[in-house]
């Protein structure tokens, strides 16, 4: 089983992929920060934070966000010799080349524009699974 932690700070698309999830029957657990600086909470196991399991984990992770930015926060996760080799895969609406380049650069594992459609996000998210189904995380 893999831990999921989404990091997206709008709640509407934080319920679009909890109901892309419900469609395509993934059940895997799924955690969610608001930005980087709660999501570093939760992975480093802060008191003040809802944990996430140190093992298996795999990170959604938005670009555009307040108080730490997405890049900001690959950043701080590939600095931490304990959080640095954890997957992420940006999931964003950021079409920005510096941002797409920034990110792999980070060794990120993939950059996906966010659909427009609902039909089209769904697919994706169904994609993303068999990627994380079939890659071996730690």
């Amino acid at each position: 089983m893999i831990h999921l932690l989404l990091v997206e700070d709008d709640e509407v698309d934080v319920m679009n992929v909890r109901r892309a999830f419900k469609k395509n029957n993934i059940t895997n657990p799924l955690y969610v920060a608001n930005n980087g600086l709660e999501a570093l909470a939760m992975l480093r196991g802060d008191a003040d934070a809802q944990a996430v399991p140190p093992q298996r984990r795999l990170i959604l992770l938005d670009i555009n966000m307040p108080k730490m930015n997405g890049i900001e926060f690959l950043r701080e996760l590939r600095n931490d010799h304990d959080l640095r080799m954890i997957p992420v895969i940006v999931l964003t609406t950021s079409n920005e080349d510096r941002d797409k380049v920034e990110a792999y650069n980070l060794n990120v594992a993939g950059y996906i524009l966010k659909p427009v459609t609902f039909a089209s996000f769904v697919e994706a998210i169904a994609t993303l699974n068999k990627y994380w189904t079939l890659s071996e995380i730690p």
